[in-house]
């Protein structure tokens, strides 16, 4: 399946969903555990084999949808959102919709790690290794995703070479778009100033002791 574009995808009037980073994600509020199991067991039968990543708990369900084989416009195979998560989204809304359940866009966010390297691949296994035990997990001379999921994907951003100290870690916060500019204030409220805003797509926050996060969408991108 193709790689579709950020323009397809908010296009497709997927109201419950939001694309952060390269998935579709959804939260949906349930009253018990057993509900929330039942509603993930449901999606299971509906997804027919292309399924999603489901957490759910006694209050909330949280899915992920994305295909681990898209193709991109370069021919390169890469985990991206395709029409079949899409149409699986939609069906996944439909099958909510009948049970009652409502979906809660501000539980959804994406907590990734970002390091400034200037050699991605001199580091990489090692990050792969220590995070996820597996030098296979190291993917692209780009990242590192943990397959459990249990820690946050590690991406690497490229920069010169320099000498320490400095900050070369960072969080990168993904947030549905209506939902960034609240999460924006609500930290400069809290002491912090934003320091670089002039792409759409994510905006830098610096606390007060110069330390900086991102807050990304996928706005622009």
């Amino acid at each position: 399946m193709d790689v579709l574009s950020v323009q397809a995808i908010q296009e497709a009037g997927l109201a419950d969903w939001s694309e952060l980073s390269t998935a579709l994600h959804a939260r949906y509020l349930v009253g018990s555990l057993a509900e929330g199991l039942e509603f993930a067991q449901a999606v299971a039968e509906l997804s027919a084999g292309h399924d999603p990543e489901v957490r759910a708990t006694s209050t909330f369900v949280d899915l992920k949808l994305v295909t681990p084989d898209a193709v991109d416009g370069d021919g390169d195979v890469r985990s991206s959102v395709t029409q079949l998560d899409v149409d699986l989204a939609r069906d996944i809304t439909g099958l909510a919709a009948a049970r009652g359940l409502k979906a809660d866009l501000t539980g959804i966010f994406l907590v990734e790690l970002g390091l400034d390297t200037h050699d991605a691949d001199e580091i990489g296994p090692f990050w792969a290794a220590l995070l996820t035990g597996d030098t296979a997990n190291y993917r692209n001379q780009l990242e590192v995703v943990d397959p459990t999921g249990r820690t946050p994907d590690l991406w690497f951003q490229k920069t010169t070479p320099h000498e320490t100290p400095r900050q070369r870690f960072h969080l990168d916060l993904w947030m549905p778009i209506a939902l960034a500019p609240a999460r924006i204030e609500a930290a400069v409220a809290a002491g912090g100033k934003v320091t670089f805003d002039e792409y759409p797509s994510f905006t830098v926050l610096t606390d007060a002791q110069g330390n900086n996060a991102c807050i990304c969408t996928i706005q622009g991108r």
